[in-house]
């Protein structure tokens, strides 16, 4: 047994809240409930999994009713969650490592979907410095996405001219390409 498998094993057996302070620097058992990240996560209304809920089971060690919470996997990363805490929880650094947790737990299954958005989302800021909807939209269907979930309400939306058939090239696109390079070199040194 590689040495890598052995600390994957001994890590997999300590607490959630312990692994996640490893993975962070930050201990998600300061969370004391408040409440105040739920209250201003934009995607709170639309998931049944809020961000205090998804602190409280990793406190509870709860890892398994954490796969499938919707709160975790439709979080926007926007760290509102984060500048709303009193107690330096972030909630947002704690869900970005639970879902490298579950990912690697399942080997990615089940959350194809969601992979495919973030690839084309960060495809799109790669090549054109900004978001570029119509890019998004068809790369992430070809990427795994569903194909036909919305095709009913594209022609209204491109009616309103809400959805760009051009994309637009932002000033200082070199430089953000950089970035991504950079980033790209250090997951491969890492």
């Amino acid at each position: 047994m590689g040495s890598h498998e052995h600390s994957h094993e001994h890590s997999a057996a300590q607490p959630l809240a312990t692994r996640i302070q490893h993975m962070t620097g930050l201990n998600p058992l300061k969370c004391y409930q408040c409440g105040k990240c739920s209250a201003g996560c934009p995607m709170a209304t639309e998931t049944t999994t809020r961000p205090h809920d998804v602190m409280r089971l990793v406190a509870r060690d709860q890892l398994d009713r954490l796969t499938d919470a919707d709160g975790l996997w439709l979080c926007l990363t926007c760290e509102t969650c984060t500048s709303r805490c009193p107690n330096g929880c972030d909630p947002a650094r704690t869900m970005d490592a639970l879902r490298e947790i579950l990912a690697a737990r399942t080997n990615g299954k089940n959350h194809n979907a969601i992979r495919a958005f973030h690839r084309s989302f960060l495809t799109q800021v790669r090549n054109h410095g900004r978001l570029f909807e119509m890019g998004l939209i068809m790369s992430y269907k070809l990427g795994g996405g569903p194909m036909f979930a919305d095709v009913t309400t594209t022609p209204s939306v491109l009616a309103r001219g809400k959805l760009g058939l051009a994309p637009h090239n932002v000033k200082g696109l070199e430089e953000i390409r950089r970035i991504f390079e950079a980033c790209a070199a250090q997951e491969d040194g890492a």
